[in-house]
C-alpha cells in the first residue's frame, strides 16, 4: 500500500506538530548542571542564568578566542574576564542590574 501525496504530507505535520508538543530538551538540565559547576551558590533561576551566560556569549563573538568563554565564566561570573566582557559590550547602562543578577544566582 503507498501512501498518497496528501496523506504525506498529513503524516509529516503530525510529526511536526509532535515534535513541537514535546517536553524541552535536556538544555535546561545542561545549564542547571553548569551552574553548580561554576561555584554559584545561589538561586538558580534560568532566565537570569542564560542573560549572564549570553554575555559570555557574544563575548566570544566578539573576540573569537577559546578560552574567553570559559574564563568569562569562572567563579560564577565573578572573574575580571566577565568584567571586561561587559565593558567590551558597553553595557555600562546595565551594570548595576547584571551585579543585581551575579549576586542572586552567586551569593558573593
Amino acid at each position: 500500500m503507498h501512501l498518497s501525496s496528501i496523506q504525506l504530507a498529513c503524516a509529516a505535520l503530525v510529526a511536526v506538530a509532535l515534535g513541537a508538543a514535546a517536553p524541552p530538551s535536556s538544555s535546561h538540565h545542561v545549564a542547571r548542571r553548569s551552574f553548580f559547576t561554576l561555584e554559584c551558590k545561589g538561586v538558580y533561576d534560568a532566565a537570569i542564568f542564560a542573560r549572564l551566560d549570553r554575555i559570555c556569549d557574544d563575548c566570544y563573538n566578539l573576540f573569537r578566542e577559546p578560552q574567553l568563554y570559559t574564563l568569562c565564566r569562572e567563579k560564577c561570573f565573578t572573574s575580571p574576564y566577565f568584567k571586561g566582557c561587559m565593558e567590551s559590550l558597553y553595557l555600562y547602562d546595565e551594570k548595576e542590574q547584571i551585579d543585581q543578577m551575579i549576586d542572586f544566582v552567586g551569593k558573593r
